[in-house]
């Protein structure tokens, strides 16, 4: 019997070896780091349980003075900001930091998808969470008797930029410190920029140095251009974005330059 695996007419074989399309791989990558995000149940609460919370319950409850005008006016912009950082920076930088010291980097740099690919397809994959993150919050914010205001576009764009800002940090977390101090100090940051980041306390409760720094933070820059566009009608907040993308740029440009994936 013939084992000849020659397509008939032809001269090669069928099916033909070699590795797939780049866009492929980087499409097929990213749906597996989506799922597996999905299905981590530590994430999720970081991602979607604890911004939900927050939400509802400083919209509900007079604990913390928001300023004139209703609470869910304010906080929900600043919710939006957590959300990305919990997304691009936190969650991407321990499950990265832990695909590095199993050796999944490793491997995976080994294989035909190239390492700008991968970091492309987790990129990819932290939009598409933030999409459902931002869905689910809205969805609970309007619930609330949020009324947001201003144009969707400067919003997209921030959120953007704020993605960009916080993934370059957060693999630039996961590729130069241990995976345990990666989990250890990404919580730590996540929790400061929480209280610091003018998410749910205003920056005008802070004394005047505090808030000079703390207003250089990506977080604020993020939680400031949306409360500006989404609270105050603001047309585009050109500061804020200037700060983010110069964190973005500064983020992942270290990260290409110093990230181990070993």
């Amino acid at each position: 019997m013939s084992t000849d695996t020659r397509a008939p007419g032809t001269g090669t074989y069928a099916p033909r070896p070699g590795a797939a399309p780049v866009g492929r791989m980087i499409a097929a990558q990213t749906a597996l780091e989506t799922r597996m995000l999905l299905r981590n149940g530590e994430q999720l609460l970081l991602t979607v349980v604890i911004p939900s919370l927050l939400l509802v319950l400083f919209s509900t409850v007079d604990i913390i003075d928001t300023g004139a005008g209703r609470a869910v006016d304010f906080l929900t912009p600043g919710v939006l900001a957590l959300a990305v950082m919990s997304t691009a920076f936190t969650g991407q930088a321990i499950a990265t930091g832990f695909e590095r010291r199993y050796g999944v980097l490793k491997r995976l740099g080994a294989s035909p998808l190239p390492r700008w690919a991968l970091m492309t397809a987790k990129t990819l994959s932290v939009l598409v969470t933030e999409v459902l993150q931002v869905a689910l919050l809205t969805a609970i914010a309007l619930a609330l008797g949020w009324s947001p205001h201003g144009n969707p576009f400067p919003v997209l764009l921030l959120l953007v930029l704020g993605t960009a800002a916080f993934s370059g940090l957060g693999l630039l977390m996961a590729g130069t410190l241990k995976a345990e101090a990666t989990l250890a100090a990404a919580n730590l940051v996540f929790l400061l920029l929480l209280v610091g980041g003018g998410v749910i306390v205003p920056l005008e409760k802070f004394p005047d140095a505090a808030r000079t720094v703390l207003e250089l933070l990506p977080i604020s820059a993020l939680s400031d251009g949306l409360r500006s566009v989404l609270q105050d009608g603001a047309a585009f907040p050109w500061g804020d974005a200037l700060t983010l993308a110069v964190w973005a740029v500064l983020g992942l440009g270290a990260a290409a330059r110093f990230f181990r994936w070993e």
